[in-house]
């Protein structure tokens, strides 16, 4: 098969799996969002998913995504692209500039470079705070008994457009009690989005509440 027939199966079987996963956990059709992860993967393999009906990618680094997203939004008027990788602050004002949603919101100076690099560029991008659940030294995220104040700080102090919660759970281990304990401090500040859930574990993030899901190599293959 061409690459745009693998991609484009690719994600019929994602999609499949995403509805069982939906109906199994009695949540309305339409209730998860795939967000396709096409980081290190060329833009000729982002617009064959955008062939097939995909709409919502999710990229690691801003100057990669620079590379290939603003080229092919006048054709595609419907994509959405989520920054979802560590981010530092030198670059908060390339990614409001870029992205639709900024995934990984978590330390107080980004907090205030974003607010500062949207009161310049005139746009305000949702945000997910990007929660640490597992305490993993090696990975982002602000740890999960700092994420209420963190909460506070970013919508009182930074006025920023906070729309729900991110993780990456640890490798090792059921996942579910973070997707739980995710999805549960989502729903008690009122915020409608929980990015939870990969190639690896995402029915399982489903049953516990996702509304988005982040799909990279079950979608585009091996990275490019």
């Amino acid at each position: 098969m061409s690459l745009s027939d693998d991609i484009a199966h690719n994600l019929a079987r994602i999609a499949a799996r995403i509805a069982e996963a939906t109906a199994r956990a009695n949540r309305p059709d339409g209730a998860v969002s795939l967000v396709a992860v096409s980081k290190t993967h060329p833009a000729a393999a982002v617009e064959a998913a955008l062939a097939a009906g995909q709409r919502v990618f999710g990229e690691n680094r801003v100057q990669e995504a620079q590379g290939k997203f603003p080229p092919l939004r006048p054709a595609w008027p419907g994509l959405r692209l989520h920054v979802i990788g560590a981010l530092q602050t030198n670059k908060a004002r390339d990614a409001v500039r870029l992205a639709d949603v900024i995934e990984s919101l978590d330390r107080p100076r980004l907090a205030a470079a974003l607010a500062e690099a949207m009161a310049k560029e005139g746009r305000r991008p949702d945000c997910l705070i990007q929660v640490n659940v597992g305490e993993e030294p090696q990975k982002a995220g602000i740890p999960p008994g700092a994420c209420d104040a963190f909460l506070r700080e970013c919508r009182e102090e930074h006025g920023l457009p906070v729309r729900g919660l991110m993780c990456i759970p640890p490798a090792e281990g059921d996942p579910r009690r973070h997707f739980d304990w995710l999805a549960e401090r989502a729903a008690r500040h009122g915020l409608p989005v929980v990015s939870m859930g990969m190639s690896a574990d995402f029915e399982q993030a489903i049953a516990c509440g996702a509304t988005h899901v982040r799909v990279g190599s079950a979608i585009f293959g091996a990275r490019g």
